[in-house]
């Protein structure tokens, strides 16, 4: 079977007290119009989300297009999941920059715990899909990264850039378990990121 996890679009920053839960900004929402028409070529027969608004805000466009329900399932949410705010990695506090360029998550975060409950998550998608099945999985940025990380068995947790709207690749088989295929597909987003504007 084969998973796509695609990353959350942008979305707005919250404000201490607001929730970690904010809504997709504009751009954002020009991002994920832009995921049915690059999401058409693979035969997804399923949608799986986190409960946070903006992976199923990003979602939205693909389930309108395909006419299929998201399930969520709240081991797919962010670190950052119930906490008083969100904050844009753009915008992101210096010491927390350090610890996410260094590959580890901030300070508060209970690492183990968080990629336990990943990967139950992502393990349950898998057993519950059939062997010829495609599944789209909304999330977020860490999610992807923990499981790129425990497939590959990388050393830091924080192992690959994961851009808004990007799409990764897992392949699962009998003999060999969950594999990467590709990481942060980003062609249909290219010219929305934050960081190509400057090109």
């Amino acid at each position: 079977m084969q998973l796509l996890l695609v990353r959350h679009a942008l979305p707005l920053r919250s404000e201490a007290g607001q929730g970690s839960d904010p809504d997709l900004s504009p751009e954002g929402v020009e991002q994920a119009k832009r995921l049915p028409d690059a999401l058409k070529r693979f035969p997804i027969t399923r949608l799986v989300s986190s409960p946070q608004r903006r992976a199923l805000q990003t979602g939205q466009p693909v389930a309108d297009a395909l006419g299929l329900p998201i399930e969520v399932d709240e081991r797919l949410a962010e670190y950052d999941y119930g906490q008083s705010h969100y904050t844009p990695i753009e915008e992101a506090s210096e010491e927390d920059l350090k610890r996410l360029m260094s590959g580890q998550l901030p300070g508060d975060v209970d690492q183990d715990a968080f990629i336990a409950r990943v990967r139950a998550g992502i393990d349950d998608v898998v057993a519950t899909a059939g062997h010829d099945e495609t599944v789209a999985v909304f999330s977020h940025g860490g999610v992807v990264n923990a499981m790129v990380h425990t497939v590959m068995k990388t050393e830091r947790l924080l192992c690959v850039q994961v851009d808004y709207a990007g799409v990764t690749r897992l392949l699962w088989s009998r003999t060999a378990g969950l594999n990467v295929a590709s990481v942060n597909g980003t062609e249909h987003v290219w010219d929305l990121l934050p960081r190509n504007l400057r090109w």
